[in-house]
């Protein structure tokens, strides 16, 4: 998929670029009073085929089992991971739907790697696959798939409408 259709998307819904650290990563609302992804995520970049990859590490306050991350951990950061694919294209998208295997127990404090691709697009629905590496060896640790769904910059503003009226409902 070129990057043009990403910007043709972006001007459409008037996509503001997110905040980002010196490695490229871009914040969540959470993470930007931080300066930094809370999820370990140092550096992102989108190769010429389309592909994105991520460097981390599961963060020592994420530990499940001894030396081991949370499957939470691991889940949260390929939802956000595989999520961030269609955002290095300028596009804003939510979570539909994700499917986790969890393949070797993920090390905490060790050099890894999540690659992520689209497999296909549907109209707004993007399905991309990822998986997640223990470098240096490349070692499969999971993989994901799910599907991403595109939205406008005002997503965020009626969800916080609708969650006043749900309020108001009480």
């Amino acid at each position: 998929m070129s990057t043009g259709s990403g910007a043709t998307e972006a001007a459409a819904s008037g996509f503001q670029e997110p905040p980002r650290t010196p490695g490229g990563v871009a914040l969540c609302g959470a993470c930007r009073g931080a300066g930094s992804c809370r999820l370990g995520v140092e550096r992102e970049r989108l190769d010429e085929d389309g592909v994105a990859w991520f460097d981390l590490s599961c963060p020592p306050d994420q530990e499940g089992g001894p030396n081991v991350a949370h499957g939470g951990w691991t889940a949260a950061v390929l939802d956000d991971c595989l999520g961030h694919l269609p955002l290095l294209h300028r596009v804003l998208s939510v979570t539909a739907e994700l499917t986790v295997s969890f393949v070797k127990p993920v090390p905490v404090g060790h050099p890894l790697r999540v690659r992520a691709w689209v497999e296909r697009r549907e109209g707004s629905r993007w399905y991309i696959e990822g998986e997640m590496l223990l470098l240096p060896t490349r070692a499969v640790l999971a993989r994901a798939s799910g599907i991403w769904v595109t939205r406008d910059q005002g997503h965020f503003a009626r969800h916080e409408r609708w969650l006043a009226e749900q309020d108001e409902a009480q």
